[in-house]
C-alpha cells in the first residue's frame, strides 16, 4: 500500500496567560492508502489538535503534513480549502446538520459549498448524495429532516456527507462520542464496511475503549506525544 498521509515533526502551543500551553510535543507517524487507524488517549491528550492539522484545518508551529507525497502546510487558504473539499471527509462527535435540510440536501452540502453543484450539476450532486446515503443504510429516509432521525441516523448522515465525494481521507473526531454503546458500535462496524467497499482510509481520534478495540491498528497518545503502537488483525 502507498502512503497516503504523513505527519512529520508536528509541535503545536497555545497561549495561555502571559505563557504558552504545549500541546503537541513532536509528533511523527504516518498512514498508508486503505487503512484504519485510531490515535487513542485521555481528554486533554491532543488528540483532536492534532486531528484539525491532519485535516489542514489548523497550522502547527513547527514540522509538516504531507498527503500523497505534498505539503500542505503552506499552501494559500484557497488551496487548503480544495484539499479539504476534494480529498478529506471530516466526522465530529455532534452531527452538525442543518436543521432545515433534508438528510439528502445536507449530504449535498459539499458539493453546494463549491457552487454551482460543484462543477457535477445540481441533479448528478442529488443523485450522488442519495447513493451515498443508501451506501449508509439511509436510502429511505432522504426527504427526512435531522429532527426526524434517530442519533445514530443523524450521525450516518454526517458520514455521508464526508463521504459524498468519494474523498480518499476520512477523518473522525469521538465519532461515538454522543451515541449509546450499541449505537456506537454499529456505527463502527459501518466504517469497517465503508474502508472494504470504498477502500477508505480512515483515521479516528477517540478515548473510548471500545473504539480503540474495533481498529486493526491502534496508536496511543498522551500529553502530546504518540506512546507505543498496536497492531492486530
Amino acid at each position: 500500500m502507498s502512503e497516503l498521509l504523513r505527519a512529520e515533526g508536528i509541535v503545536k502551543s497555545f497561549p495561555m496567560g502571559k505563557g504558552l500551553l504545549p500541546v503537541l510535543k513532536g509528533i511523527d507517524f504516518s498512514v498508508s492508502e486503505g487503512e484504519t487507524v485510531v490515535i487513542a488517549g485521555r481528554s486533554g491528550a491532543g488528540k483532536s489538535t492534532l486531528l484539525h492539522i491532519l485535516g489542514v484545518l489548523d497550522f502547527p508551529d513547527r514540522g509538516r503534513v504531507l498527503i500523497e507525497g505534498k505539503e500542505v502546510n503552506h499552501l494559500s487558504s484557497r488551496a487548503r480549502a480544495r484539499v479539504r473539499n476534494l480529498k478529506i471527509g471530516f466526522v465530529y462527535q455532534f452531527f452538525h446538520l442543518l436543521p432545515e435540510f433534508t438528510a439528502q440536501e445536507n449530504v449535498m452540502l459539499p458539493f453546494l459549498i463549491r457552487g454551482g453543484g460543484g462543477g457535477i450539476g445540481r441533479g448528478k450532486a442529488a443523485r450522488q448524495a442519495a447513493e451515498t446515503l443508501a451506501l449508509v443504510g439511509l436510502g429511505e429516509r432522504l426527504d427526512h429532516f435531522p429532527n426526524q432521525l434517530s442519533g445514530g441516523e443523524q450521525q450516518r448522515v454526517a458520514i455521508a456527507r464526508a463521504l459524498v465525494n468519494r474523498p480518499k481521507l476520512l477523518l473522525a473526531d469521538e465519532p461515538t462520542g454522543n451515541l449509546d454503546s450499541e449505537t456506537g458500535l454499529n456505527l463502527l462496524n459501518l466504517l469497517s464496511e465503508l474502508n472494504r467497499t470504498l477502500q477508505q482510509t480512515v483515521v479516528v481520534v477517540s478515548h473510548d475503549q471500545q473504539v480503540a478495540a474495533w481498529s486493526p491498528r491502534v496508536i496511543q497518545m498522551r500529553d502530546g506525544m504518540l506512546e507505543k503502537e498496536n497492531r492486530g488483525m
